[in-house]
């Protein structure tokens, strides 16, 4: 079944057909094209009640700031933040792809989102400021419907330029009790990242696979500590676009960030929960990370005092590799959530007050 068109539709034009799209609506070309004209449709489009069409029923959204459950509660989002961001835009810089119409498709969807804050949002009144930041939305399709998504949003930074105080916003923020269904996969992500992972040093790839070579340098810099692998995983003039407004260059700057997490978190592990690759149009070759990092803040460089609260980050990487060795890096996560965490966890920790 095809949609009839309309004047919003001017959402890039369809690339060359990839692969079969059967179960969805013949109208898109590929799995590219469905996510670019859906995207644009509900946000720029404003045609919000179009999340019913393209969410299922049942599909969650893990965000580290809430989940929620369904197209309906997808669709309320929507609207809640256009009615705070109403001009807001979703430009894409990259979408990575795998998976099939069979079992599904996921696309690594790298954003870079304007908007100007209109309106109240979660963040408090509005403040006429405008911002940009980096998002990426990693969702699992399959027949013309979005069945699961983790959304990586740069929160800090866009706080930061709305002229606010992320450490203020975190502690407001950890004074909430969550809803039990985020507490209740929190948990659970908190017990089964250290199941899946390793300290052991991945071996070379046997294939001559880049998304390969990827994960294995993830491995071994994260679980096993290899630090020093920077230097023969990224070339020398490297550049790496992380959250909080980070942007490092070359090997001594990017190291230095994964030794700012290892030291500031205890016992961290990293799962590499899913991964694809494809060719660049340009040159070399793209590949996409979705991952889960647990452990417990130890103090270091990053967060303040130590706290001991266990930490959940859910984020999304994607890299451009020239020649087995990669070129640039872009990261995402929601830093004001670790804060958040970190807060939560200090004010349980406080003995109750004396009433006398």
């Amino acid at each position: 079944m095809s949609r009839m068109k309309n004047h919003f539709d001017n959402a890039p034009a369809p690339t060359a057909n990839i692969g079969s799209m059967n179960g969805f609506d013949d109208e898109f070309t590929d799995i590219v094209d469905y996510i670019l004209r859906i995207t644009y449709r509900i946000w720029e489009g404003k045609q919000v009640g179009l999340c019913r069409d393209y969410y299922s029923q049942d599909c969650p959204v893990y965000t580290l700031a809430g989940m929620t459950i369904g197209a309906e509660e997808v669709t309320q989002n929507t609207l809640n933040t256009l009615a705070a961001f109403p001009d807001r835009t979703l430009k894409a810089d990259n979408i990575i792809w795998g998976g099939d119409d069979e079992i599904g498709f996921h696309t690594s969807h790298l954003i870079n989102t304007a908007m100007t804050n209109e309106g109240n949002s979660e963040f408090g009144p509005a403040t006429g400021k405008h911002a940009r930041i980096q998002v990426i939305a990693h969702c699992v399709i399959k027949n013309n419907k979005i069945i699961e998504e983790w959304l990586v949003r740069d929160n800090y930074s866009l706080v930061e330029q709305l002229g606010l105080e992320p450490t203020e916003l975190a502690q407001q923020y950890a004074a909430k009790v969550p809803l039990p269904r985020f507490q209740e996969w929190y948990d659970a992500e908190l017990i089964r990242v250290p199941q899946v992972t390793t300290t052991n040093k991945a071996k070379p790839p046997e294939a001559s696979s880049n998304e390969a070579l990827v994960l294995a340098a993830l491995q071994n810099i994260w679980n096993a500590k290899m630090v020093g692998d920077v230097h023969q995983t990224y070339t020398e003039n490297a550049k790496l676009h992380a959250s909080a407004n980070r942007e490092l260059a070359g090997h001594q700057e990017i190291a230095e960030f994964y030794l700012s997490f290892m030291g500031t978190f205890s016992d961290l592990r990293v799962a590499l929960d899913y991964s694809c690759e494809q060719a660049n149009k340009e040159q070399g070759t793209d590949v996409a990370v979705r991952w889960t990092m647990a452990g417990k803040h130890n103090g270091g460089k990053l967060f303040g005092e130590p706290s001991q609260a266990p930490i959940l980050i859910i984020g999304e990487s994607q890299y451009h590799v020239v020649d087995g060795k990669i070129q640039e890096e872009w990261t995402v996560f929601d830093q004001l959530a670790i804060l958040t965490q970190i807060y939560r966890a200090r004010m349980h920790s406080q003995p109750p007050k004396d009433d006398d």
